[in-house]
């Protein structure tokens, strides 16, 4: 009997033999084509039926249909192919996504898990929560995303979740994991003051040369964190000491994610801008314009030296 596979399960199996690729094949070569290479001193024509432009395998992820059509609608915003392919994750890594809310980026990155590599979604721990009201909140959006990950086994079924505290948090043993991905919570933990045990937390459970990730909404230049402490946003210059007091090193800074229309002065600080949209509704289409916020896109790296004292 013929087995049909999904185009996820295509994808992945595509991804997979991209990551086989040995490292020292030649980086100019054009990976959009497949046509086959003529031996020297030969006339022999590539196999004219050969496909010549295969569709990107990040192409069945994003137009999958376990993800949220008002997230999918924001892809624009977020450029999940252009970040993740920065940070240079694949499908094969361990990758921990810290804080991952109503489960925006899970969409995309567990399914990519689901070959050789593990997901593991990093939570707040209810128990270690400062209010009874924060403990209860936590309940109820840990529960919301674990039922998210398990309507649809078929997508997330290599995913798993960790519930850390985040005064002093373990998100696994050290040394296991290859990626560590933040996506605009630094402001969160600043305003927690827990914002150097996260960071050392990140550093603890990543392998030497490990990838930490960081995108979060930026300050204007020259802006102190006293000025900006309220309003969402964070110096760069500020995120890039908390890494690398942490040990990271600043391995290279996008602007993927950087949007010059964000003025950074609006009355509800980041939240004024969408998806959050507080502001008067005579002013929607004045904030719809600007669009979401400007944001720093990092990549840090645990050193590979911590390799050589262990």
């Amino acid at each position: 009997m013929r087995m049909t596979l999904s185009p996820l399960a295509l994808a992945l199996a595509a991804l997979m033999l991209g990551a086989c690729t040995p490292a020292s094949q030649d980086a100019t070569a054009d990976a959009s084509t497949t046509d086959a290479i003529t031996p020297a001193g030969t006339d022999a024509a590539p196999d004219a039926t050969a496909d010549a432009t295969p569709a990107d395998p990040m192409d069945a992820i994003l137009a999958g249909d376990w993800r949220d059509p008002a997230n999918s609608a924001r892809d624009a915003s977020r450029h999940p192919r252009e970040t993740l392919a920065f940070f240079g994750v694949g499908p094969s890594q361990t990758v921990i996504e810290i804080s991952p809310g109503g489960g925006w980026y899970t969409e995309v990155l567990a399914p990519l898990a689901q070959g050789k590599g593990r997901y593991i979604g990093a939570l707040n721990d209810p128990a270690k929560a400062s209010s009874e009201r924060a403990t209860e909140y936590h309940t109820k959006a840990n529960q919301g995303f674990r039922d998210k990950l398990a309507a649809r086994a078929d997508v997330y079924g290599n995913a798993s979740v960790v519930e850390v505290d985040p005064a002093a948090p373990v998100f696994g043993e050290p040394g296991s994991a290859d990626v560590v991905l933040t996506f605009r919570n630094v402001h969160n933990w600043v305003g927690a003051g827990s914002e150097a045990a996260m960071f050392k937390g990140f550093y603890d459970v990543l392998a030497p040369g490990g990838v930490l990730g960081v995108v979060e909404h930026r300050a204007a230049a020259g802006k102190t964190m006293e000025e900006v402490k309220e309003s969402g946003y964070l110096p760069e210059d500020y995120v890039i000491g908390l890494a690398t007091a942490a040990g990271f090193e600043l391995a290279e800074k996008s602007e993927i994610n950087a949007n010059p229309a964000d003025t950074k002065d609006h009355p509800n600080g980041v939240w004024t801008l969408p998806p959050g949209n507080r502001h008067d509704d005579a002013d929607k289409d004045k904030y719809a314009a600007i669009g979401e916020s400007d944001r720093m896109t990092l990549r840090f790296v645990k050193p590979q030296a911590e390799a050589a004292a262990q």
